[in-house]
């Protein structure tokens, strides 16, 4: 398996279906581009990357990457778990953010599948992640799995066993959507719908207060889908909240959790998940 020192070579590698295009990299499991066309059939990228490894070794914004262990922050970078308290490698500020300085999102990760032929192109990677790392217990096993499944279709799949020891897990996939095009300008016409009736509140430091509420009378109301610009300016900073999806029948069925529309190129991003929750951020903390 893939170990700290980066022995392994960073490489990318593309999955093609037609005028669907993604890119990727094994730094961090990462999505590097997705290109779609619009109601034109101009082709253009539709999430934030970068052209160079190095800008990717270099970056702190998370662009495209799979976070880990536990996505978002741990406050106080600790937690007790089963009786025994552990202390983990703080990041931003005293808080754990992403699973730390060195999370999944800044290792090399294996490639155990790589096909780009036949009806679902699709690569798969692994990382094995040891006991203590960034001060978590126990030996980690995660793959991540992308394939263009059908008609303009991308599907993730992550899946994580811990080995010896119970430890907190919760995986991300940190891509960043402008459906204009990257170059496109701000995404404050681009129409959001989430359905999420409640969401988890934070303190100033952006880690949950425990409580979860509704979403009715907030800025964070997406029930009904409307631009991101009509609310925005009610947020300083914009957006970065979870939300607690409504649940079907079964939380554990694939279910669509959000809607993008993008009027000016015609582009329309569906969201399904079968998750609990799903992160809403609009960049704030972005440097330009």
């Amino acid at each position: 398996e893939c170990d700290k020192n980066n022995s392994e070579e960073v490489k990318f590698y593309e999955l093609k279906k037609g005028d669907f295009s993604v890119k990727f990299t094994n730094w961090g499991a990462t999505i590097v581009s997705v290109f779609l066309p619009d109601k034109d059939g101009k082709v253009d990228d539709v999430v934030l990357g970068y052209d160079s490894v190095d800008d990717y070794k270099n970056d702190t914004t998370y662009f495209g990457s799979v976070v880990g262990r536990v996505a978002n922050r741990i406050g106080g970078a600790q937690f007790t778990l089963d009786g025994t308290h552990y202390k983990l490698v703080a990041n931003e500020k005293s808080n754990m953010l992403h699973g730390g300085p060195k999370g999944f999102s800044d290792v090399i990760w294996k490639v155990k599948t790589y096909e780009n032929e036949g009806p679902t192109p699709k690569i798969v990677f692994s990382y094995h992640s040891t006991d203590g790392e960034e001060g978590f217990p126990g030996d980690l096993d995660v793959t991540v799995s992308y394939s263009l499944t059908s008609e303009k279709e991308l599907s993730v799949k992550m899946k994580a066993k811990a080995r010896n020891k119970a430890t907190p897990v919760n995986l991300a996939q940190h891509s960043y959507w402008n459906l204009g095009g990257h170059s496109s300008g701000d995404i404050l016409s681009q129409e959001v719908q989430i359905f999420a009736s409640s969401y988890t509140p934070v303190d100033d430091q952006l880690i949950p207060t425990g409580k979860i509420e509704t979403v009715e009378g907030t800025p964070y109301d997406f029930l009904q889908p409307h631009t991101i610009g009509s609310s925005i300016d009610k947020l300083p900073g914009g957006y970065d909240i979870n939300y607690v999806l409504d649940k079907d029948d079964s939380s554990k069925k694939m279910r669509k959790v959000a809607i993008v529309h993008d009027k000016k190129s015609g582009r329309v991003m569906e969201l399904l998940a079968d998750q609990p929750g799903v992160q809403y951020y609009t960049g704030g903390q972005i440097k330009e």
